[in-house]
């Protein structure tokens, strides 16, 4: 009986040290967020793992509607529209779904700066993407979801970004202010100087200004950026930007 009882005794013990062993492995389980971020962290080295990251949060959120997953979603839709897709409609698609799960994920969680970023962000290249006419139909959603994330995030790069986009790209009669587009993208430079999408985008309000020689610079930083602030962003879509707009004003 005695040994019986010790039997049980020592399996419920080594029953216990392993539930405790695997406890930390547990708690550091991924969520589907975070595997898809990790996935699109570089897709530069095989651009199908967007198409996997966004199945995977599909996935997750027929299972349960959280607002990190909504949010991840988003962003995903938006490289979708910049890497993956060929067409304008099928860019179209990307980002109006981008934008449709950006809005709900604002909807769960008004308080993430992420939601109201990527909603906003989003919105703007669908509406750019459309036409002029559109962008200036969005113009006010997209203002509003730039305050909310700034108001809620100050130093959230990609607000500070979309803000100087929106003043470098609206006619100056809806809004459009070239100085302050300036502003904004040396404000999130000041911030993070390895966020080279800034950069590129600081150069094009410098090349509209005639500044070359300045545009030159911030271009030629881009080129030599060793730690860029998203690796996948700089080798396809930064770089390549800055090379192409560096021949652009060659001579003047």
């Amino acid at each position: 009986m005695l040994a019986r009882v010790s039997l049980a005794l020592g399996r419920l013990a080594l029953a216990s040290l392993a539930a405790l062993a695997l406890a930390p492995l547990l708690a550091v389980a991924e969520t589907p967020a975070e595997q898809a971020r990790a996935l699109v962290a570089r897709y530069h080295e095989d651009p199908t793992t967007i198409d996997r990251a966004r199945d995977l949060l599909e996935a997750a959120l027929a299972r349960e509607r959280h607002p990190d997953t909504l949010v991840t979603l988003s962003y995903v839709y938006f490289l979708v529209g910049e890497v993956r897709a060929t067409t304008a409609d099928d860019k179209l698609a990307a980002y109006d779904k981008g934008r449709e799960i950006g809005k709900r994920a604002v909807e769960l969680a008004p308080r993430d700066p992420e939601a109201h970023v990527w909603y906003g962000i989003n919105t703007g290249r669908w509406g750019q993407t459309k036409g002029i006419m559109r962008s200036l139909f969005l113009l006010p959603t997209v203002r509003e979801e730039v305050d909310a994330t700034l108001a809620l995030d100050p130093r959230n790069l990609r607000a500070l970004a979309l803000s100087g986009n929106v003043f470098f790209e609206v006619p100056r009669i809806a809004g459009g202010d070239r100085e302050k587009a300036e502003q904004q993208f040396r404000k999130a430079l000041e911030i993070d100087p390895h966020f080279t999408v800034a950069r590129v985008d600081l150069a094009r309000v410098l090349i509209a200004a005639g500044r070359h020689s300045d545009a030159r610079r911030e271009l030629q930083r881009v080129i030599d950026e060793r730690q860029p602030n998203n690796i996948a962003d700089w080798t396809v879509k930064d770089l390549p930007r800055a090379r192409e707009l560096l021949e652009s004003i060659k001579g003047k």
